[in-house]
């Protein structure tokens, strides 16, 4: 289905200014969404702490809904493809919230996974339907503009939610801030309903495009394989930034101040890549290698107190800033007649990544020591470095589709 504008309305009945509201909803749905999975981040101690597991175990508090997401991305789009695109994202939303809710008076770490799988179920479907509803909620003029915001709710997210919910945590406990992120959802949740026209299901992806779209691309595979190294690497590390701050006698009231520096720095590095990427696609990604790379091999080399860390998390901060806004646009730059298939399988492969990281960290936290994990993801930052050296730019010539 394809909106038209018709005076003040569009082909689905509802004002430009309506439609306008719906997007900013699904932002915040999208901004709830992703702060909830990466939430963890911040208070692994904490938690680990009050639910007597390591630091370690308590990493999979990301694994497991990175790895839901990345199955339920496709999954969650194919089997919904005959409901009402409404219903879907604010159900998806709807079980977020609650989910934080139980994980904030959970008493055991299994109470608080089985949230987090059901995290990743939401996070998975929503992001995968969010991404193209815009076309059904403002007019055609505006989608590309509406596509770009419901999308700055991913890199926000990535990049100032975890350190806003560190400082919750910090301030009032990790219960709190997992409370916080589901009352967060729950006001999306009500602002879709009221917000929101229906969105009859249209056209879908089906389980045939996918490996249609993978095999017969180069630019996506390029893609997925730079998402992989990039995001996995970053995570590995991340994860357990505090612990490594901790390793390095950074004070815990220091740690959540250093995490915001990481989130404004970050949302710089995405203004920045917004105006490089249209016409240095490659080098950008070049660029973001580079940057995490140094980063992480600094912070395991120095002795780092909360200044010179601070500096450092600037630097990462805004390689990982630049990375969604980069990313998103290789992928549909590879594929531009099958955004939507393309798309999918970058959301797996990104929520996929996350999982990865944060387990191979976990393993390496636990079994060699902190550190570990800020060579083994500078290790694969850098690979991405060679992979996009060796690649043609997306943006040039792609594929063709079969």
């Amino acid at each position: 289905m394809t909106t038209v504008e018709t005076g003040t309305t569009t082909a689905t009945g509802h004002s430009p200014v309506k439609g306008w509201l719906a997007v900013m909803a699904v932002t915040l749905g999208i901004f709830s969404l992703m702060t909830s999975e990466l939430l963890p981040v911040g208070l692994l101690t904490p938690v680990g702490q009050a639910l007597d597991v390591s630091e370690g175990t308590a990493g999979l508090m990301v694994t497991v809904p990175g790895l839901v997401a990345a199955v339920s991305a496709p999954l969650v789009t194919v089997a919904t493809g005959h409901i009402d695109r409404r219903i879907v994202l604010v159900v998806l939303i709807g079980l977020m919230g609650a989910a934080n809710l139980a994980s904030a008076f959970a008493t055991s770490f299994t109470v608080v996974l089985v949230a987090r799988f059901l995290i990743g179920l939401s996070v998975g479907g929503f992001w995968s339907i969010a991404g193209g509803i815009a076309l059904r909620l403002v007019p055609a003029r505006h989608v590309a503009r509406a596509t770009a915001v419901i999308f700055g709710g991913v890199e926000t997210a990535s990049v100032l939610g975890v350190p806003s919910g560190t400082l919750i945590g910090d301030l009032s406990g990790w219960r709190t801030a997992f409370a916080a992120v589901g009352i967060l959802g729950l006001v999306s949740l009500a602002c879709m309903l009221f917000f929101m026209p229906r969105v009859p299901a249209g056209r879908t992806v089906t389980f045939s495009a996918l490996p249609q779209v993978f095999r017969g691309n180069a630019g996506v595979r390029v893609g997925i394989a730079l998402t992989f190294l990039v995001i996995t690497g970053h995570f590995l590390a991340y994860t357990f930034v505090r612990p490594v701050l901790q390793g390095d006698g950074v004070a815990d009231s220091s740690i959540s101040v250093l995490l915001l520096t990481f989130g404004v720095a970050g949302i710089c590095g995405n203004f920045i890549a917004g105006a490089l990427v249209t016409h240095h696609l490659r080098r950008c990604v070049m660029g973001i290698s580079v940057v995490l790379t140094t980063a992480m091999a600094i912070l395991a080399l120095a002795d780092t107190g909360a200044f010179s860390a601070g500096a450092i998390l600037v630097l990462w901060g805004l390689g990982y800033g630049a990375v969604p806004v980069t990313f998103q646009t290789w992928i549909l730059d590879a594929a531009p007649d099958a955004t939507e298939a393309a798309t999918s399988l970058y959301v797996s492969a990104f929520n996929l990544s996350i999982a990865l990281g944060a387990l191979l960290g976990g393993f390496a936290v636990d079994g060699i020591g902190t550190t570990s994990v800020l060579w083994a993801g500078a290790a694969l930052t850098v690979l991405a470095l060679f992979v996009a050296g060796g690649a043609r730019r997306t943006g040039e010539r792609p594929v063709p589709q079969p």
